[in-house]
């Protein structure tokens, strides 16, 4: 069963785990996609492919409907925007060093990401509570670890799970350049 951005549930009350790898028989060769418990994709990332537009991701839904654009400049700045067009602005996100600091619009708030992206692995930030955080896939007795798979945590919330998702594209987005 796919779930469209607008069935897909948001504000559960127990932890959400997505799995992001671009290796899944629902992708196509070199798109991103974010995984349930259950192996369905619910979020998949497409890159524009012309060279003008080399920073714009789309964060689409199951069924393919855009759900958030998002667009780089050449600062290292990102906005988001709702669907596929710039006029319902969702947050802005300004690079700090080793973090990012994002503006939500509505409602207004502050967020800020952290991390080690060669490690596949941040943490967002609202306030002093955790709205979500990334870590690699461990099994016992293994000794190296892939970065082709990772896990993402989205704790309970008011953030909804396409902008966690997009935030997580745009941190490990910025280490590519």
């Amino acid at each position: 069963m796919a779930y469209s951005a607008a069935e897909y549930p948001t504000n559960l009350p127990i932890p959400v785990d997505l799995f992001v790898s671009k290796i899944h028989k629902g992708l196509t060769r070199g798109d991103l996609g974010f995984a349930d418990t259950s192996g369905r994709i619910v979020f998949k990332v497409n890159r524009q492919s012309s060279k003008s537009s080399a920073n714009k991701l789309e964060i689409v839904d199951a069924t393919g409907k855009p759900v958030i654009s998002l667009h780089g400049s050449d600062n290292g700045s990102w906005k988001g925007y709702k669907g596929d067009d710039q006029k319902d602005s969702i947050f802005t996100v300004r690079t700090e060093k080793t973090e990012l600091l994002v503006s939500l619009v509505n409602p207004a708030s502050e967020l800020k990401v952290k991390g080690q992206p060669s490690m596949k692995s941040c943490t967002i930030y609202k306030g002093n509570d955790i709205v979500a955080q990334t870590s690699l896939m461990y099994k016992l007795c293994q000794l190296y670890v892939s970065r082709r798979k990772f896990r993402l945590t989205i704790f309970p919330g008011s953030v909804d799970h396409a902008v966690v998702a997009a935030l997580i594209v745009i941190f490990f987005e910025r280490r590519r350049k």
